[in-house]
């Protein structure tokens, strides 16, 4: 099945594409999720709890850590985040923002999913075939 290239840019929900381009974002209120300084947390789900914490000013009481990322899981993860977009990884972007290459760094993985017929190397972009995108849960795995 081909998959149909949205025809006007601005269709795509920011959101998702801050997300996946690894910006960062703070969640305030309750429960609320936040990605600041390579670390992920969420805010406790307790609203007695946080309103009290925020009343006696101990903000911090309210944050949960759920993640600090090292370099390798934080590429790992805009491998996998940027495999969720149609236009894929741009080689590029990802040179300047780690310093490496993603087709030497993750070189093997590449190869067998391009055997498999799951991604391509299209000018700066490695992106997912057609196939790639009705298996596209095969194509992260590599980089979880």
């Amino acid at each position: 099945m081909k998959y149909p290239i949205l025809p006007n840019r601005g269709w795509e929900s920011k959101h998702n594409l801050h997300c996946w381009e690894q910006k960062e974002y703070l969640g305030f209120g309750l429960a609320a999720h936040s990605y600041y300084q390579k670390q992920r947390y969420s805010n406790i789900e307790n609203l007695e709890q946080y309103i009290e914490n925020v009343q006696k000013h101990q903000f911090e009481k309210n944050k949960i850590l759920q993640e600090k990322q090292n370099k390798e899981e934080e590429q790992k993860e805009y491998m996998l985040l940027g495999l969720r977009k149609l236009q894929g990884v741009s080689i590029q972007a990802f040179q300047k923002k780690f310093g490496n290459n993603p087709l030497e760094l993750y070189a093997n993985s590449l190869e067998k999913l391009q055997k498999e017929n799951l991604i391509e190397i299209k000018n700066d972009n490695i992106q997912l075939t057609n196939k790639g995108l009705d298996l596209a849960n095969l194509v992260w795995e590599e980089f979880v």
